[in-house]
């Protein structure tokens, strides 16, 4: 799914990382150098890319930031307001959004970079299937918690207003006559989402050959209002 590119990136919050844990510890130690908002926003990150064992919770991010939960509270009041600050980091990295209004690149080339953007590339050092089987443990291989449905929909509310700023950047530019936006970005996640599928299965098909046809036939679709 789209969203499993969340876990596919550490954001570079600090110049250095942290030091290597020890034989007691199983957990990464936060960069040092890092103030307590950007420690917890690392250890938020890190967690996202772990398996459903790493719930986000205050306490537990708290304690791989090294921050009370005071401290936590302090500088994001809500769980929401935790995710969402997370995620922009983390998304900034994967898809910045400064590249939708790159008028050097055809708004053709700028739709379709938004779209692949969300899929793991193939020589990510992780891949797609791991990324994917990342995705099944923390969210389908059993019922999820309330705070796993809370991680998801903050994700996807992240991923989709990406795509959904890009659509309206290109409607600004006239290069897309107006529409639904939000019924167009549902269609190229779920066109991105199918793609992210047949990534991971042993296909005998030319995947790296079609998966940027299919990406391409999806965005001409949308840029000649068609969806």
């Amino acid at each position: 799914m789209a969203v499993q590119r969340a876990g596919d990136a550490e954001p570079e919050l600090g110049p250095e990382p942290g030091p290597e844990p020890g034989p007691e510890s199983a957990h990464p130690t936060p960069p040092e150098g890092l103030k307590s908002r950007d420690r917890i926003l690392w250890a938020a990150s890190t967690m996202l890319g772990e398996g459903a064992g790493a719930a986000l919770s205050v306490r537990a991010v708290a304690e791989r930031a090294g921050v009370s939960t005071g401290s936590l509270r302090h500088h994001f009041p809500t769980q929401r307001a935790l995710m969402d600050a997370m995620l922009k980091v983390v998304f900034d990295l994967v898809l910045p959004e400064s590249g939708f209004r790159d008028t050097s690149i055809s708004p053709r080339d700028r739709l379709l970079g938004c779209v692949q953007g969300l899929l793991v590339p193939p020589d990510s050092t992780r891949g797609a299937r791991e990324a994917w089987l990342t995705v099944h443990e923390r969210y389908i291989a059993q019922e999820p918690t309330q705070a796993m449905r809370a991680e998801y929909r903050a994700m996807q509310r992240e991923v989709t207003r990406r795509v959904e700023e890009c659509l309206n950047v290109l409607v600004e530019e006239g290069a897309l006559a107006a529409g639904n936006t939000a019924r167009r970005a549902r269609f190229l996640l779920t066109l991105a989402n199918g793609v992210a599928i047949e990534q991971v299965l042993p296909s005998e098909d030319a995947r790296i050959a079609t998966e940027p046809d299919v990406l391409r036939t999806g965005v001409d679709l949308v840029l000649d209002n068609r969806v």
